[in-house]
């Protein structure tokens, strides 16, 4: 390793004095971790570094005096430094989302969507959950939750006949089930539309792709590998946003289920103990 000062160009093209720092015969950095290449003599920044740490630990080793420090270093030097170009020529996560284009946009807003309705929905139905434990254990009828407002239709019908308290307090039930269940629906929908998005956007992205071939030829196979890797990004985005709502689905309709579980079993208790209250007379 040898530290030396040099001038080096910036992707802009200007030429800076900077201290250098040459790792073995082929892989040279500045002390503020840029990795450098060498052609023709010169020196200049890589426009795009390779990121992922790899700056920070070539930082820590350029402004190093003593010690061991851990570095990435390009294995295929003498060749020209192939293998530090394909990483660093890799896209980024949010290089490979927006090249699902307009459709990947719409997959990844209907996700959103999903997710925000699925945890609103989750907070209100603990919040109900909470209401409905609490009359459970009260010993009078409250407005404020659903099993409240259905025990109410007894509290304030208690003379009437089983036959008319069961209709009305299934009537009650099935009243306030459609509160209980409100977005499931959605979330059902988005969880099968998403992958059908993704799937619409991976067709027209080899449309475009097949028709470049058709125009340009098939000389160049990396250029049809990342059109083909491009359009492939919309399925990825498609499975990556149903399979949470999938789970998002399962997790509502679960705790919905329970409450109305509840109504169904306190209604049908309440009947019962009328009907027998009746035949006892």
């Amino acid at each position: 390793m040898a530290k030396f000062t040099a001038s080096v160009a910036t992707p802009s093209g200007e030429v800076t004095s900077r201290d250098v720092v040459r790792v073995g015969a082929f892989n040279v950095i500045d002390t503020s971790g840029n990795y450098l290449a060498y052609q023709n003599g010169n020196l200049s920044e890589l426009p795009r570094q390779p990121g992922s740490g790899f700056n920070g630990e070539a930082a820590d080793l350029a402004n190093a005096s003593s010690g061991l420090h851990q570095f990435g270093i390009d294995p295929t030097g003498p060749t020209g430094g192939s293998f530090l170009a394909a990483i660093i020529d890799s896209p980024t996560l949010e290089e490979r989302w927006h090249q699902g284009g307009y459709v990947g946009y719409a997959i990844t807003a209907v996700g959103v969507f999903a997710f925000l309705l699925a945890i609103y929905r989750l907070v209100v139905l603990t919040l109900v959950s909470g209401k409905v434990s609490a009359q459970l254990k009260a010993s009078k009828a409250s407005d404020n939750n659903p099993l409240g407002r259905v025990l109410k239709l007894h509290e304030d019908n208690p003379n009437m006949d089983p036959e008319t308290l069961e209709l009305k307090m299934a009537e009650g039930v099935l009243k306030e089930t459609p509160k209980l269940e409100a977005g499931l629906t959605l979330l059902k929908i988005i969880a099968a539309v998403a992958p059908l998005m993704g799937l619409l956007g991976t067709v027209t992205g080899m449309i475009v792709t097949f028709q470049a071939i058709t125009i340009f030829g098939a000389g160049d196979p990396k250029a049809m590998a990342g059109g083909i890797s491009g359009a492939l990004v919309t399925t990825v985005l498609g499975l990556l946003v149903a399979i949470p709502t999938v789970l998002l689905h399962t997790v509502v309709n679960g705790r919905s289920q329970r409450i109305i579980h509840i109504l169904n079993e306190q209604a049908t208790g309440i009947v019962a103990e009328h009907a027998e209250r009746e035949h006892t007379k």
